[in-house]
């Protein structure tokens, strides 16, 4: 049976989270959520104090922690105190910090937004098959998948912007330039780790859409590189600062995100984690600071 584990990102720290095929629920490791809140350096001894002292107070509510085997950053999975989605708010506020309110809001809200819904339509496309049946380097399947992220999110979601658009004083292709830039895009070749590279960082220069650009041109990548030369980006092995640094350099020079992708290549192309690790990194590097 697969492992559904995610990782949620707080204030630049992982949460991470798992699927509990049993209850059909998602368990958050509490333990991470005491480092994100208090910063301790041994979270799990905060957390060890905690627990023995509150038990007692809140049986009801603690009696809910389950363990569950979650990866660790060493590859190898260790059996963590958890809890439900719905029971995280009422055991932080077991807690003592001045952090909670604010971790509250982000716990509560993030997966309501734009990027949060979006976030959760990206994970189903593993089980679909639908990124089996795009033809990797086109227009076109760059537009299916960023319909699909942003489908009743954006009504422009799957559709060639029609505005020009600039980001942090990076202006993008001139929309009365844009489809014939993406036509000459689509026909570069993609037969090697370079070819593939020069592609992607011109599809990034072009920007297509309104938003969501990143999101949906990080999958296309993967996508071209799984079907040319069997491999795919493990995109948590990429700092965010090292990636959105290294991309605002390959408009004139593309050697630094050349070799980030270098170092971060994998032939797991098949792996569900792998997948799901590049989501959540992949949206996290869109998270404002």
């Amino acid at each position: 049976m697969s492992i559904k584990q995610s990782i949620r990102f707080y204030n630049d720290q992982e949460v991470r989270a798992i699927w509990n095929e049993e209850q059909n629920k998602w368990y958050f490791s509490i333990v991470d959520i005491v480092a994100v809140i208090t910063n301790s350096p041994r979270p799990r001894v905060y957390w060890g104090t905690v627990k023995n002292r509150q038990k007692d107070t809140h049986v009801e509510l603690y009696s809910k922690c389950i363990q569950l085997k979650l990866k660790s950053a060493d590859g190898k999975r260790y059996a963590t105190d958890c809890f439900a989605q719905e029971d995280i708010a009422a055991v932080v506020k077991t807690l003592s910090s001045k952090n909670i309110t604010a971790f509250l809001d982000w716990f509560t809200f993030s997966d309501n937004s734009i990027d949060g819904q979006s976030r959760k339509k990206a994970y189903t496309l593993f089980e679909s098959g639908i990124l089996d049946d795009m033809q990797a380097g086109t227009i076109q399947s760059l537009q299916q998948i960023h319909a699909y992220l942003f489908g009743g999110l954006y009504d422009f979601a799957g559709q060639i912007r029609t505005k020009t658009i600039w980001k942090d004083g990076t202006l993008f292709c001139r929309a009365e330039y844009l489809r014939y830039n993406l036509e000459q895009i689509e026909q570069m070749p993609q037969t090697t780790f370079d070819e593939i590279v020069d592609k992607y960082v011109e599809m990034n220069i072009a920007h297509p859409f309104m938003e969501g650009n990143g999101r949906s041109t990080r999958l296309w990548l993967d996508l071209i590189f799984k079907s040319s030369i069997k491999q795919c980006v493990d995109w948590s092995q990429i700092d965010k600062k090292a990636y959105l640094q290294a991309m605002r350099q390959s408009t004139t020079d593309s050697s630094a995100i050349r070799e980030l992708l270098r170092s971060a290549m994998t032939d797991q192309i098949n792996d569900r984690e792998i997948f799901m690790k590049g989501i959540d990194y992949s949206y996290y590097y869109e998270q404002e600071d």
